[in-house]
C-alpha cells in the first residue's frame, strides 16, 4: 500500500523517512523520525536523501536547480521554534525583524525585503502552509507545531503555484493522517516560568479514512520590566490547534481536510531607549527626562485615560495581543491516468488583530499606538501535473485569490505634538494567475527548465480617512478629517518567468544556472496619511535574477552546496518621505526606486566524519547599490524651511538596510550507552549590523544554544536540558523609532534554560 500512496500521489510525504536539517545535521533524527516516532539508532555515516516538495512533487533536494533550505520539524521542535522568526537563525540569507517590536514581521531574503509598519501591503517573501498562502505579514505570526518539516526557497518564485515573490518562499509542511495509531507530547519548562506543551494523535477511522489531531500551547516566561513601577513584561499565553481528515475516496481520488484555529493573549515585547528622552518642553514639559538605557530588560509604557477610552483599552493594560485566527483547506488529489494528476486547493482564513504596542517605550504618551484589524482571505488554485514520464514532464495551473482588510489605527501623540490620529480604510483585492512550467531532457545528463506566470490584479483602498485625535484638558475626542474620505486603486497586469538549465555533471553533482522574473504586488501607505498624496499607489516591484550554483556529495559523509545570485531589481517599494508644500513640508510615503542591485552567494555543508558524529556549516553574503534613485533630501529641505523640495542623487550608494552576513552552524554526537541514546548538540549564528535611514545601526551579534538528551534504546520517552542564549548575550532585533527625541530598539531574548520531557506511541 504505501508503494501504491507514492505513485498515486506526488504531494504525500514518502512514509516517515528521516529529513537532514540542511543547515545542520542528521543528529537528532539518527533516534527519531518525524515529530518523535521512536526508531532505533543507525550506524551508518552516509548522508540521507532529503525529500522535498518545493517544485510541488517529491524529489530528492540534492536533484533539483534551487537554493533551498530544508528543516525538520523534529530538530524545529527541539530548537523551540516555535514561530517564524526564529527561522532567521538556521537558514543563509534569511532575516526576519519584529517591526517596533510588533506582531507585523518585516521578512527579507537575500536583502529583497519591505520595511512597511502597515498591515496591508504584502511581502517580498511568500510564506505558504500545506501549499496556502498567508498574503500579509500578521497572518504568519501563529505558532509552527507538529510539522513534517520547513522549506525556504531563495529567488523569485511563481511559475509553479501560488502567489508572485521576489524574494523567495517559505513553505511549512505539516504532519498528515497515519494509517496506524500514532500518538505524542512533548513538555518544556525553563527560565522565567516559561512552558509549553505540544502533542498529537493520529490513526486510522476505516481503512480509507484516517484523521489527526494537533496542538499546541505556551504560557509565561516574562523577563523585562517596567523601569518605573518594576511590573514584569513579556507573558505569552497562545494555543492553537490543527485538526485533519484524509480519505481515500477511491484508489484514484484523495482529500485532505485541515481545519485550524488560534488565540493569542501574549504580552507584547517592550523596547527601550537606548538614546534616552527628552521630552517635547511644549506638550510634555511635565514629564521627567529619561536617561540613555543599555539593558534590554528594561522598558516602559502608560496609557491616558482619554486615549484607553477611545481604543476600549484599558488604563492598567500592557502592551499586548488579543489576536486569533481561523481557517480550513481543502485539497483534492484526482490521478487522471499513471502520469497526469489534478490538485484542486480550496482555503479560507479569518485574522483578528488587536495589538497595543507602546512605540516610545515610555508612560510619556509620544506614540502609543493600538491597531484592529480584520482580515479575511479565500483562495482557490487548480494545478494539471505529469509525473514519471522519461524525456518531459510539465505543470500548468489556475490560481484566484479574494482579500478583505478592515483596520482602524490609533495613536497618541499627545505629549509630542499636542495631537492624536486616527486612521481607518478598507482594503479589497482580486488576484488572478495563470502558470506553467516544464522540464525537458535534452540529453540524460542536461535538463531544459521554462516557466511563465501572467498575473492580473486590482487592489482598492476604501473609505480611507486620518481625523486628528483632540485633545483639551485631558478630554480626548475626535477632530474632523485632514482631508475628505477617499480612495484609490491600482491595477496591474504582470508577467513572470523562469529559463533554467541543469546539468548532471557527475552522479553525485548537479550543477545548474536560471534566469528568471518576479514581481511583487503594488500597494499603498495607510497609516498616519494625513493629505491624498499620500496615499497614491506604489507600483508593483520587479526582479531579474541571475543565479548559478552546484550541489554535490563529495562522498557519502560530505555535502557541498554553494549559490551565486545577481539581482536587476527594478521599482523596489521603499519606505522614504515626499515633499507635499511648503506649508506642510515632508511627509512619509512609499515610493519605487527605479532601478537598484544586490549580487551575493551562499554556501551550505554537511558533513558526518564519524558514525554518529555531524557537523554542518552554512554562510550567506550579499550587498547592494542604488544604480539609479534621486530621493528627497530631507534634512536638507527641512534646513531651507521647505520653500523648495531638495534631492540627492544616491545613484552609487550602497545600500545599507539589510545585513550582508550571516553565518551559522550545528555540531552533534549521538552514542549509545547500554540501553540508552545519548546525543549532545550545540548550534550557533552570526548575524551581521545593519544600518538604519535615520543614522542608527542594529549592532552585529552571535547566539548559540545547546541541548542534551537522552532516550532508552527503542523506548518511548525522552528527556533533555536546553539552554538558549547560551552565553546571554544582549543584542538587538530591532532599531527604529518616529521621533527624533525617543529612537528605540527591540531586545532579543536573554538566557534561558529548560528541561524537555515527550513520550509517544
Amino acid at each position: 500500500m504505501p508503494t501504491l500512496l507514492r505513485n498515486r500521489h506526488p504531494l504525500r510525504p514518502l512514509g516517515r523517512r528521516p529529513l537532514l536539517l540542511a543547515s545542520a545535521p542528521l543528529l537528532s533524527l539518527l533516534a527519531s523520525d518525524v515529530f518523535g516516532q521512536q526508531t532505533d539508532a543507525e550506524t551508518t555515516t552516509a548522508l540521507p536523501s532529503v525529500t522535498v516538495t518545493a517544485q510541488r512533487h517529491e524529489e530528492s533536494a540534492q536533484d533539483i536547480g534551487i537554493a533551498l533550505t530544508a528543516l525538520s520539524g523534529q530538530d524545529l521542535q527541539d530548537k523551540g521554534v516555535t514561530e517564524v522568526n526564529q527561522l532567521q537563525n538556521y537558514v543563509p540569507n534569511l532575516d526576519i525583524a519584529p517591526q517596533y517590536g510588533s506582531g507585523n514581521p518585516l521578512f527579507r531574503i537575500r536583502g529583497v525585503g519591505l520595511k512597511d509598519y502597515g498591515s496591508n501591503n504584502t511581502s517580498t517573501v511568500g510564506v505558504y502552509l500545506d501549499q496556502v498562502a498567508l498574503p500579509y505579514p500578521i497572518q504568519t505570526q501563529g505558532q509552527l507545531f507538529d510539522l513534517e518539516r520547513v522549506e525556504v526557497l531563495r529567488g523569485p518564485q511563481g511559475t509553479l503555484y501560488g502567489r508572485n515573490s521576489t524574494a523567495g518562499a517559505i513553505n511549512f509542511i505539516t504532519n498528515k493522517p497515519t494509517r496506524e495509531l500514532h500518538g505524542g507530547l512533548t513538555g518544556n519548562y525553563g527560565s522565567y516560568d516559561a512552558g509549553s506543551v505540544e502533542g498529537f494523535i493520529s490513526g486510522p477511522f476505516s481503512d480509507t479514512l484516517r484523521g489527526r489531531l494537533s496542538f499546541i500551547t505556551e504560557q509565561g516566561g516574562a523577563w523585562q520590566d517596567n523601569r518605573v513601577t518594576g511590573q514584569s513584561l513579556g507573558d505569552k499565553d497562545t494555543t492553537s490547534l490543527r485538526g485533519q481528515l484524509d480519505w481515500d475516496a477511491s484508489d484514484s481520488v484523495n482529500f485532505n481536510l485541515t481545519v485550524h484555529g488560534g488565540q493569542d493573549k501574549s504580552d507584547s515585547r517592550g523596547s527601550y531607549l537606548y538614546q534616552g528622552l527628552k521630552p517635547n518642553a511644549t506638550y510634555g514639559g511635565r514629564y521627567a527626562t529619561i536617561a540613555p538605557e543599555n539593558n534590554g530588560k528594561n522598558t516602559g509604557w502608560g496609557l491616558t485615560p482619554g486615549f484607553a477610552g477611545l481604543t476600549g483599552l484599558s488604563v492598567k493594560d500592557k502592551p499586548h495581543r488579543d489576536n486569533d485566527n481561523t481557517g480550513f483547506a481543502l485539497t483534492g488529489t484526482f490521478d487522471l491516468d499513471d502520469h497526469l494528476t489534478l490538485t484542486s486547493v480550496t482555503a479560507s482564513d479569518r485574522f483578528s488583530r488587536r495589538e497595543y504596542i507602546d512605540w516610545d517605550a515610555s508612560e510619556i504618551p509620544q506614540s502609543d499606538e493600538f491597531f484592529d484589524s480584520q482580515v479575511e482571505v479565500f483562495s482557490q488554485e487548480l494545478r494539471l501535473a505529469s509525473h514519471g514520464n522519461e524525456r518531459f514532464n510539465w505543470q500548468t495551473g489556475l490560481y484566484f485569490a479574494k482579500d478583505r482588510l478592515d483596520e482602524e489605527f490609533y495613536s497618541d501623540f499627545s505629549a509630542n505634538l499636542g495631537y492624536g490620529t486616527f486612521t481607518s480604510y478598507g482594503q479589497r483585492s482580486r488576484t488572478y494567475g495563470v502558470f506553467a512550467q516544464g522540464d525537458y531532457r535534452l540529453t540524460d545528463d542536461l535538463k531544459l527548465i521554462v516557466g511563465l506566470r501572467q498575473e492580473k490584479e486590482n487592489r482598492e483602498l476604501n473609505d480611507f480617512s486620518t481625523r486628528r485625535i483632540l485633545v483639551n484638558n485631558g478630554a480626548y475626542s475626535y477632530g474632523p478629517s485632514t482631508f475628505p474620505a477617499a480612495d484609490s486603486d491600482l491595477d496591474s497586469n504582470s508577467t513572470s518567468w523562469k529559463l533554467g538549465l541543469e546539468y548532471q555533471l557527475t552522479p553525485s553533482t548537479l550543477v545548474y544556472s536560471t534566469v528568471s522574473r518576479g514581481i511583487k504586488s503594488g500597494g499603498f501607505t495607510a497609516y498616519n496619511s494625513s493629505y491624498v498624496e499620500q496615499i497614491a499607489p506604489v507600483k508593483p516591484e520587479k526582479l531579474l535574477a541571475y543565479e548559478v550554483g552546484f550541489k554535490s556529495d563529495l562522498s557519502n559523509t560530505l555535502r557541498l552546496n554553494a549559490a551565486a545570485f545577481y539581482y536587476d531589481y527594478r521599482d523596489q517599494q521603499y519606505q522614504s518621505q515626499v515633499w507635499i508644500s511648503q506649508q506642510v513640508g515632508n511627509v512619509g510615503r512609499l515610493v519605487n526606486i527605479p532601478k537598484s542591485k544586490i549580487y551575493g552567494y551562499e554556501l551550505e555543508l554537511q558533513w558526518e566524519p564519524l558514525a554518529g558524529l555531524t557537523v554542518g556549516q552554512y554562510f550567506g553574503t550579499k550587498k547592494g547599490k542604488y544604480i539609479d534613485y534621486e530621493g528627497l533630501n530631507s534634512t536638507a529641505t527641512r534646513a531651507v524651511n521647505f520653500a523648495y523640495p531638495v534631492f540627492t542623487d544616491f545613484s552609487g550608494s550602497s545600500l545599507s538596510n539589510f545585513p550582508e552576513t550571516s553565518y551559522g552552524g550545528q555540531v552533534e554526537y549521538v552514542w549509545e550507552i547500554p540501553g540508552f541514546i545519548l546525543s549532545a548538540q550545540s548550534d550557533y549564528s552570526y548575524h551581521d549590523s545593519i544600518a538604519g535611514s535615520n543614522g542608527t545601526t542594529t549592532e552585529a551579534y552571535w547566539l548559540a544554544n545547546a541541548r542534551l538528551g537522552l532516550k532508552p534504546v527503542g523506548g518511548n520517552w525522552s528527556v533533555a536540558l536546553w539552554a538558549r542564549n547560551l552565553f546571554d548575550k544582549k543584542y538587538d532585533l530591532y532599531h527604529g523609532s518616529f521621533l527624533s527625541n525617543a529612537q528605540m530598539a527591540t531586545p532579543g531574548d536573554p538566557r534561558s534554560v529548560g528541561v524537555q520531557a515527550g513520550y509517544s506511541f
